[in-house]
């Protein structure tokens, strides 16, 4: 809801705020006042074209706010989010710039925005009809949404259950032409698997093979030299051959300290530590010999090692760095292979579950249409009477439910956007296979014809009225505006006119321009526009009015004059009436 509208530089308004509420507002004033440019403001806060001819004379620029309470506002809200705006305290700050050089900028919730996006605002957030507006029930996706709006929580469930189905076949259709499209690729990606396979199977490598082997043939390869190296140093620990050797000098130190052991105990212990020296040698030199003995040559047992390695590393050139990865390899490619070889029996099953979709879609999508058909009468009969009760007693609105034909698929086709509906082939989207359109014969004997056909601009005004009025309580905009809507009306049509805001204003904030009394006498807040002049430049201001300052303002827009007591008494029993119906 529009909480407050500050405009600065517009026009003939210097500065003025216009604090707003729920329920009705009116703005009224003098012909020339400047009424209308409230609802240029408010246009130029969700995204109307600028124009620099706008900006006030003397001034660098116009500005023009708006505070939104965005409380509940989810679509408004998510908007903002995605333009970088930040709500606080849920309200968020529209504003929109325009330079006397013509240049503009917009600004939502502190986020500097383009201001072609302020028009993605406007859909969630405000409705405004207008004589020179492309109104929002005018579009035809507009239309169709009104209508299954009004129809209520039957057809609510009949478009949900239809669009789980919708969303279902566009993924099945999705996945059965990726499957058919990518098949040869598939069989080629299988036999690639395939062979590989059979190439890990035939070698049959082991995990850590490839370390072990690397380490066998490096000792198998250098065996002669290994050997030499062990015999030269048995012998350099233990002689055979009567050579000095390490443990013969370590026997010698030993018995030297042994000779003076019991003169100190230091010399003990360090005997002590030779002789565990000596054991020590003594073994090494018993596992020296042992490896030694142990190291033979075999060109053979070589041979082998070397092949096999080769054959390993054949594999590791194409499926991995270390065999135990290519054994890592083979079996995600044995996973694959089987989903591949499944791609016959895959395309069978969608093919089926395709066609079980559309079946159902099928079924789905004609309890949908008779439902709308059976809502469109309704809504048309509705809207009639409302027309008749806002001065257009011959007018008749009827709401056509088509369906687009269109020739039947061939069978190998997928993803063609026809249905088979009883014995008709139909195009579907979506939201099903209805094409809604309101319709308006303005006059006896006329034929309807499309809204933004068959009205004049103040005929539209009121049939936009009424559908809203018929539409309370359902649309998803919160603020609904009307520029002039009882343009031709006078009498008691105008004050059915503004009984039937009044109506709306029930369920929705509604802000009106009018120059009727009839209408603004059902205001909950009446705001006046008045102009003043020094003679040089003219200036315009916004004023809420008390109840008493209504009924003179009202006594102004009966008689054209101010200070005729019959217009200001007139005006009272307006208002007292307006009062009455309104409670």
């Amino acid at each position: 809801m529009l909480e407050e509208i500050r405009i600065q530089s517009l026009g003939i308004i210097e500065s003025s705020t216009l604090e707003l509420g729920p329920g009705l507002t009116v703005i009224t004033g003098e012909t020339g006042a400047g009424k209308t440019m409230v609802v240029t403001a408010l246009g130029l806060l969700l995204g109307g074209r600028s124009d620099s001819g706008a900006v006030r004379r003397g001034a660098k620029a116009a500005r023009v706010e708006g505070v939104v309470h965005a409380a509940g506002l989810t679509s408004f809200n998510a908007a903002v989010e995605e333009m970088g705006g930040i709500p606080e305290d849920n309200r968020v700050l529209i504003a929109r710039n325009i330079s006397a050089e013509g240049r503009s900028r917009a600004f939502v919730g502190g986020a500097s925005v383009p201001a072609s996006q302020l028009a993605d605002l406007a859909d969630s957030l405000v409705a405004v009809h207008g004589q020179s507006d492309q109104h929002r029930l005018l579009k035809p996706s507009a239309q169709r949404d009104a209508l299954d709006r009004f129809g209520g929580a039957g057809i609510a469930a009949l478009l949900e259950t239809y669009q789980s189905l919708h969303a279902d076949l566009l993924t099945t259709e999705r996945e059965l032409i990726d499957v058919v499209a990518h098949a040869r690729e598939r069989a080629r990606e299988a036999d690639l698997l395939r062979f590989g396979l059979e190439e890990v199977e035939a070698v049959d490598p082991q995990p850590g093979e490839d370390a072990a082997l690397a380490v066998e043939e490096s000792r198998l390869g250098f065996a002669d030299t290994l050997r030499t190296a062990a015999e030269e140093a048995r012998e350099a620990l233990s002689s055979e051959r009567d050579s000095p050797d390490a443990l013969g000098a370590v026997s010698v130190a030993r018995r030297a300290l042994e000779g003076v052991r019991e003169h100190d105990t230091e010399a003990s212990t360090l005997a002590d530590r030779l002789a565990e020296v000596s054991y020590l040698l003594a073994d090494v030199a018993a596992d020296v010999a042992s490896y030694a003995t142990g190291l033979e040559t075999d060109p053979a047992r070589l041979a082998h090692v070397s092949e096999r390695r080769a054959a390993l590393t054949h594999l590791t050139r194409k499926y991995g760095e270390t065999i135990d990865e290519v054994l890592v390899w083979a079996q995600q490619a044995s996973q694959r292979l089987l989903a591949l070889d499944g791609t016959d029996d895959r395309i069978a099953e969608l093919r089926q579950e395709r066609a079980t979709l559309r079946t159902e879609l099928a079924v789905a999508a004609g309890e949908l249409s008779a439902a709308r058909t059976e809502a469109a009468g309704r809504l048309a009969t509705e809207v009639t009477a409302e027309l008749g009760l806002l001065a257009m007693p011959h007018a008749r609105v009827t709401l056509a439910v088509t369906q687009g034909e269109a020739a039947a698929p061939s069978p190998d086709e997928i993803g063609a956007a026809v249905l088979q509906v009883g014995k008709r082939w139909i195009r579907f989207t979506s939201t099903g296979i209805d094409e809604v359109e309101f319709l308006l014969a303005a006059n006896t004997g006329s034929d309807p014809r499309p809204l933004h056909k068959g009205a004049s601009g103040g005929e539209l005004s009121r049939v936009m009225l009424a559908l809203e009025v018929s539409l309370a309580g359902t649309s998803p905009v919160p603020t609904f505006v009307f520029d002039e809507v009882d343009s031709g009306v006078g009498g008691k049509a105008a004050v059915e006119v503004g009984r039937r805001l009044a109506q709306l204003a029930r369920t929705a904030q509604v802000l009106v321009v009018t120059h009727l009394p009839q209408v603004a006498a059902y205001a909950d807040r009446h705001v006046v526009i008045a102009k003043s002049t020094d003679g040089v430049v003219t200036t315009s201001g916004l004023t809420v009015l008390d109840e008493s300052d209504r009924a003179r303002e009202l006594s102004r827009m009966l008689a054209g004059m101010d200070e005729s007591d019959t217009a200001l008494a007139h005006a009272e029993e307006l208002l007292a009436a307006a009062r009455a119906q309104r409670q």
